[in-house]
């Protein structure tokens, strides 16, 4: 797909945000993403979708971090440019599923670039009439984005960092102890070790989790194999039976 670059602006010194116009009608789900292709680069670049306007001009949101040359190259793309984009992909958060329907009060936890694809489901739990509440993890003060965003949305949210500077200090999970049963269900994303410590925290209460990886992706579809992870059930592919799974499926 083709889209065109209407904004590209820093959020931080080193997160930015894009907006895209092109035709987003494949974006079913929060919790997907895309895949870039950058001129001058083999591989395209994944990024999660924050969030978008449906339609055959739709919109689209991204927010990313600057970790290599791939991200470099974009933060430098101006308004006018166009890329190509695969879209749509990835499971999920199914907020239809009758699993996910039963759960009312929902936390939703981000930490770092996992904050943004959270927008997009907060939005939409939002619209169902759920009470969501957002606690996003940060390392200091200056890293922040997006919560007066999510704050917009009627939202209480609720800000960790490791140094104390801002909020809670330590980690998201740091939050979620002072928070005992505020919430029946936990939807989060963020690098591994963050995810398994929100699941370590909600086993002992069986509170339900649905828990998106981050992972470095080749193809994005699950044709190379090379974001599989291990779970009860059998091999599965991050960027295509993920990146949101269930928590008690996955072998940590």
């Amino acid at each position: 797909m083709r889209f065109i670059v209407k904004e590209n602006r820093w959020l931080t010194k080193d997160v930015l945000l894009m907006r895209l116009m092109g035709d987003t009608r494949s974006i079913v789900r929060p919790g997907q993403f895309v895949q870039i292709a950058l001129p001058g680069f083999y591989l395209r670049r994944p990024i999660s979708v924050c969030d978008w306007e449906s339609g055959e001009e739709g919109s689209l949101t991204l927010i990313y971090k600057v970790v290599g040359h791939g991200t470099e190259a974009m933060s430098l793309m101006e308004e006018g440019t166009e890329l190509d984009l695969l879209m749509g992909l990835g499971n999920g958060f199914d907020i239809q599923a009758d699993e996910m329907q039963t759960v009312e009060n929902p936390l939703l936890v981000g930490g770092g670039v996992g904050v943004p694809p959270m927008y997009g489901l907060c939005k939409r739990l939002v619209e169902m009439g759920k009470k969501p509440t957002m606690v996003m993890g940060f390392g200091k003060e200056n890293e922040i984005f997006w919560k007066a965003e999510f704050e917009a949305l009627g939202v209480r949210t609720i800000v960790t960092t490791i140094d104390g500077s801002v909020g809670v200090k330590g980690f998201v999970t740091d939050a979620m102890k002072q928070m005992p049963g505020e919430y029946d269900g936990v939807m989060c994303c963020g690098p591994e070790p963050m995810l398994k410590a929100v699941y370590d925290l909600c086993q002992p209460e069986n509170i339900p989790g649905w828990y998106s990886f981050e992972e470095r992706m080749a193809c994005g579809f699950g044709v190379c194999m090379g974001c599989s992870c291990q779970t009860k059930y059998g091999s599965k592919r991050i960027c295509k039976d993920g990146p949101v799974l269930r928590g008690e499926e996955i072998v940590w």
